[in-house]
């Protein structure tokens, strides 16, 4: 499946790219984790990134990362750019950009006792805006590929599975002890909307559970909470709501 650095680098420099993804995962990784206060400066570096890439749509150059990019200037220019740019280019990326680019400049990273700790909700919004963000870049991208495009943007803005790491491209399941069940709807909630083929799904569950896979996702079939089309299996709303209401995906 493409991915979306493979899209991006076909319209944008190689080493803007490369900062947004960095920054992105830096930003999703440490929320899981829960460790909320660098997730927005993960985020706060997204932006820096993101800033840049549009001032390459607009101008066809960008500052260099690294120098001072006065942003609140940049953003008056990009709303005067031409109304042959799009209007995500010209207004909404930059105004969302302000928002979580202003939530690690200019909120508070020290709370008093009495205080209600906002880095939890600080967090949230950040990465909610960065999801947003990266998945109209794509958009924006012209990529021939419609039907790929339009599945990377609704990957992008799907939750991502903190409870899951990857090893060469294999996902294991770090919580010890799940039920069948929840261990095999964690990893179609880790696959999204793109699904998985059953024999690749049988080669990532542990080996007690492979004798009875079929069994399990006639049983989850039954509640609505996958669906199976040949091989393919994928998991549906109620099955995701599942996951979600489960606790599933609370980081470790």
């Amino acid at each position: 499946m493409t991915t979306v650095r493979e899209v991006l680098v076909r319209t944008h420099p190689e080493s803007l790219v490369d900062e947004l993804i960095a920054a992105y995962g830096e930003a999703k990784t440490t929320y899981y984790a829960g460790v909320y206060r660098l997730s927005s400066v993960a985020g706060g570096r997204f932006c820096e990134a993101a800033y840049r890439l549009l001032e390459e749509i607009v101008d066809g150059r960008h500052t260099a990362l690294g120098d001072g990019l006065n942003t609140s200037r940049l953003q008056d220019r990009l709303a005067r750019s031409p109304h042959t740019h799009d209007r995500a280019v010209r207004h909404f990326i930059p105004r969302a950009l302000r928002v979580a680019y202003d939530v690690r400049n200019n909120r508070g990273v020290a709370h008093l006792a009495a205080e209600i700790d906002s880095n939890v909700q600080d967090a949230t919004l950040v990465v909610t805006i960065l999801d947003w963000v990266l998945a109209e870049f794509v958009r924006l991208s012209g990529s021939a590929d419609l039907a790929g495009a339009n599945a990377l943007v609704k990957e992008l803005v799907t939750f991502k599975v903190p409870a899951i790491q990857e090893f060469d491209g294999q996902p294991k399941v770090l919580k010890a002890g799940l039920p069948v069940r929840d261990h095999v709807l964690t990893l179609l909630y880790w696959c999204g909307v793109r699904g998985v083929d059953y024999p690749e799904l049988l080669a990532w569950v542990p080996r007690p559970m492979k004798t009875n896979l079929r069994r399990t996702l006639r049983v989850l079939e039954g509640e609505a909470h996958v669906h199976q089309t040949g091989h393919r299996v994928f998991i549906t709303f109620a099955g995701q709501k599942y996951v979600e209401s489960n606790n599933l995906l609370a980081p470790l």
